[in-house]
């Protein structure tokens, strides 16, 4: 797998209220068919709400570049707009408009200090 990003085939699994799909943990989201068929794909970021708050799992250990956590973040913002826009109408710019405010708003005055360590395996 390349050490750069590439952004070919940026896809992203949604699921419907009424889509069975087997799943390991209470409301976890399934890994997208691609994912499963490709031997050389890596889950890079796991994210879940729980005791209120977010906690998650990264590999980071995919890219020299850390700015293409940059890229993949804006990927997912933009999966999120076609989602909402999907599901209740909303339109595309609206979310991504709303996502950039609090992105930007959460990074220059956090709301909450990150905490976390390597997990084993």
């Amino acid at each position: 797998m390349s050490k750069k990003m590439s952004r070919k085939g940026s896809k992203c699994v949604r699921n419907k209220p009424t889509t069975p799909v087997k799943k390991v943990a209470a409301r976890e989201c399934p890994i997208p068919p691609p994912a499963i068929d490709d031997p050389n794909s890596v889950e890079m970021l796991r994210a879940w709400i729980t005791n209120n708050g977010l906690h998650c799992t990264l590999e980071t250990g995919v890219w020299n570049e850390t700015g293409n956590w940059g890229i993949l973040l804006a990927d997912v913002a933009r999966h999120v707009a076609n989602a909402h826009e999907e599901a209740d109408g909303t339109p595309r710019e609206q979310t991504l408009s709303e996502i950039r405010t609090l992105f930007d708003a959460e990074l220059d005055k956090p709301t909450d200090e990150p905490t976390g360590r390597f997990a084993d395996q």
